[in-house]
């Protein structure tokens, strides 16, 4: 149950751009949390920094950058900073072999931002249900699944989400900064 993970398609370069929309993950937990990816042999260990997903991978238009740029700016324009608490692990299985750390506070505005997010310029449904976590083991073995849930499952991080990022993949899979929005919002 991951919406994360995107399935290259026949595209062409020139005309769209694969974009995520995300809550960063800050030090000193993003830095764990890829030590953690690696050592459990999870291969996008390093090419996927930790977050939380607004905005799964999605192909849109080079053409309507200018769009999407303003609309994610209008998002966070109408959303407030937030506080923001990992705790303990969790599981897709069996559904998915995902292995996550779960988001205990800012659930919801997660959730009311991702919903922002996926309208106009970047509509788009869910293969799953919107469920905002960390995942830290992806397409590992279930030995290493289960290293990862018992050894993350003590995790207490709490910060506080002044602002979401957009990703842009790279050709090799990796993933870019390509703009961060500031939540610059009235409080709820």
């Amino acid at each position: 149950m991951n919406d994360d993970t995107f399935v290259p398609r026949s595209r062409s370069a020139a005309r769209t751009a694969v974009l995520g929309v995300v809550v960063p993950i800050p030090e000193p937990w993003s830095q764990l949390f890829v030590d953690w990816r690696a050592k459990v042999g999870d291969p996008q260990a390093l090419a996927v920094p930790p977050h939380v997903t607004l905005l799964p991978p999605t192909e849109v238009p080079v053409a309507h950058r200018a769009e999407i740029s303003e609309h994610l700016a209008e998002v966070a324009r109408t959303h407030p900073p937030f506080d923001m608490h990992l705790s303990g692990t969790g599981t897709f299985a069996p559904v998915s072999s995902v292995v996550f750390v779960a988001v205990a506070r800012g659930i919801g505005n997660c959730e009311l931002i991702a919903n922002d997010v996926r309208r106009g310029p970047l509509a788009r449904s869910l293969s799953y249900p919107y469920h905002p976590h960390v995942t830290v083991a992806h397409d590992v073995t279930p030995d290493m699944l289960e290293l990862a849930y018992c050894g993350l499952a003590d995790l207490s991080a709490e910060f506080r989400v002044e602002h979401f990022t957009e990703f842009e993949q790279t050709p090799d899979g990796a993933w870019a900064i390509a703009r961060e929005y500031p939540l610059t919002g009235p409080p709820h």
